[in-house]
């Protein structure tokens, strides 16, 4: 059954950097738009960034424009997150989704992952 395996993760101090994967496994990520959403502990889950794959096309959330960076290598057949500068504000489970277009909703796409646990705290 095709999913992704994720890594990363973990409690980091503010400031700090760490960079989230997820690994397509059964299914070739390099044919779908790819996004990670997060959910923060008490809020609903909110979209974070997403790559068009028809357009190319990134667009970041406001909150984490400049800071955090998502890219993809199609020989491993992977997508990343790459954090930097973390804030306790970012503390969240953080999920990877594929699917042909930039929904707004992680449940909608064709494959997603079950969540990575990020703390941000000194």
């Amino acid at each position: 059954q095709a999913h992704f395996v994720e890594s990363g993760g973990g409690l980091v101090q503010p400031g700090g950097s760490l960079r989230l994967s997820c690994a397509a496994s059964d299914f070739v990520l390099d044919s779908y738009s790819i996004a990670w959403f997060r959910q923060a502990p008490g809020k609903e889950r909110e979209g974070v960034v997403c790559w068009n794959i028809m357009d190319g096309r990134i667009t970041y959330d406001d909150s984490v424009q400049g800071r955090f960076t998502i890219y993809r290598d199609n020989a491993k057949n992977t997508m990343y997150l790459q954090m930097d500068s973390l804030t306790p504000e970012d503390t969240a489970v953080y999920y990877c989704g594929a699917d042909a277009f930039c929904g707004s909703l992680i449940s909608e796409y064709d494959f997603w992952g079950r969540g990575i646990q990020v703390t941000i705290s000194s």
